[in-house]
């Protein structure tokens, strides 16, 4: 399985996020220290979910760090994070 699906189903199954957007980055970092050259190993990540809300910026993070240590200690090796409860998304 790749990686982005593996945090695409983490994140689902513990913050069942109304959004969630994960970004493979890693040709934006090839030759770059961590970069494997098969890809998958930097990440962005853009998830919405009702567990923030009343968390702070860094609270929200550990989460999903938590939620992915196992992928944090082994195939991710950089992880961009964009963490909204949904009072903080704009309607349009």
């Amino acid at each position: 399985m790749r990686v982005a699906e593996i945090i695409n189903q983490k994140l689902t199954k513990s913050l069942s996020p109304t959004i969630l957007e994960v970004n493979d980055d890693s040709h934006k970092h090839a030759g770059h220290a961590g970069a494997r050259p098969e890809g998958e190993s930097h990440f962005s990540v853009t998830i919405v979910s009702k567990d923030f809300e009343g968390k702070t910026r860094i609270q929200r993070q550990r989460m999903v760090y938590r939620v992915l240590s196992k992928e944090m200690t082994g195939c991710i090796h950089a992880l961009a994070l964009h963490t909204l409860a949904p009072s903080e998304v704009i309607k349009q």
